[in-house]
């Protein structure tokens, strides 16, 4: 356990970080899977739509720090093939 004033502090910072990045990559998730689901159905009209909510919301995980711009930008070019493939 901390014993200095400063390191209980960024326990405490810690924790609070944590706890807001988790939820921001769960609705991260969750617009993905959304993506994926109407893929997986063969809807492409509904993937498409999704794929565009999801879009902004993967790159301002990307701002906020809960993922790296490589990551996101390989995320959302996979899903964006995977839409555009569902016409071919």
């Amino acid at each position: 356990m901390p014993t200095h004033k400063s390191a209980e502090k960024r326990v405490r910072q810690t924790a609070r970080r944590t706890e807001v990045n988790r939820t921001r990559r769960t609705k991260i998730r969750s617009f993905v899977k959304k993506v994926e689901s109407a893929i997986a159905a063969g809807d492409k009209k509904a993937a498409a739509s999704a794929l565009r909510a999801a879009q902004p919301i993967i790159m301002r995980g990307v701002n906020q720090g809960v993922m790296k711009m490589n990551a996101a930008a390989r995320k959302v070019s996979r899903l964006s093939a995977r839409v555009k493939a569902m016409t071919a």
